[in-house]
């Protein structure tokens, strides 16, 4: 199926002006630099504004997905529950998940198959970029309800996985240097013969 069959696709909050951050602002404003490269999204760290009044249908709602159109990495991030009040910035479009599972959706989208599909289908010479409509014209297949959750636990299971590996590596190259050190360190020098 199409994604526009599956969930509502459209680009995020055009703002008018330059953004700037007010402390006691009650909205965070959502850009592509409060998502990291592991498409986790870092509201916390998001600049706040006062969002005009009659503007709370464009707040984001938890199971939306927030994708990347601009850039190096098209991926998207899951919103979480207790995200608080939020909008989302343009260029960035905003995915509303309907017919489907969100985490799959947003599993599927970051998967590097989907990522290569994604990078064929960017527009421009210096920014590329990836249109709602090419977005929405992107084939989804989608599995029963209960295979979609066995594909995202399965998946989550598998990074949890490889954070743990690269955080044992990490650990054991420190434990090597620390002995390697101490053997240099402690070794006696013998004389010059």
């Amino acid at each position: 199926m199409q994604l526009s069959e599956l969930a509502e696709v459209q680009m995020g909050y055009a703002f008018r002006s330059r953004l700037e951050h007010d402390p006691q602002g009650d909205v965070a404003v959502i850009q592509m630099k409060d998502i990291d490269d592991e498409h986790l999204l870092h509201a916390q760290e998001a600049l706040r504004i006062t969002l005009p009044r009659g503007k709370t249908h464009h707040l984001l709602q938890a199971g939306d997905l927030l994708f990347r159109s601009r850039g190096r990495s098209n991926g998207a991030a899951l919103v979480g529950a207790g995200i608080g009040p939020a909008v989302l910035a343009a260029p960035m479009l905003l995915i509303r998940p309907q017919r489907v599972l969100p985490a799959y959706l947003g599993w599927y989208l970051n998967a590097p198959t989907t990522q290569n599909q994604l990078t064929a289908m960017a527009e421009g010479t210096s920014v590329r970029m990836i249109s709602a409509e090419a977005l929405k014209a992107l084939e989804i297949p989608l599995p029963p309800p209960e295979l979609q959750q066995h594909i995202v636990q399965v998946a989550d299971l598998a990074a949890r996985e490889q954070h743990l590996i690269f955080r044992i590596a990490a650990a054991r190259q420190r434990l090597t240097t620390h002995h390697l050190m101490q053997l240099a360190c402690h070794t006696p020098e013998r004389a010059a013969p």
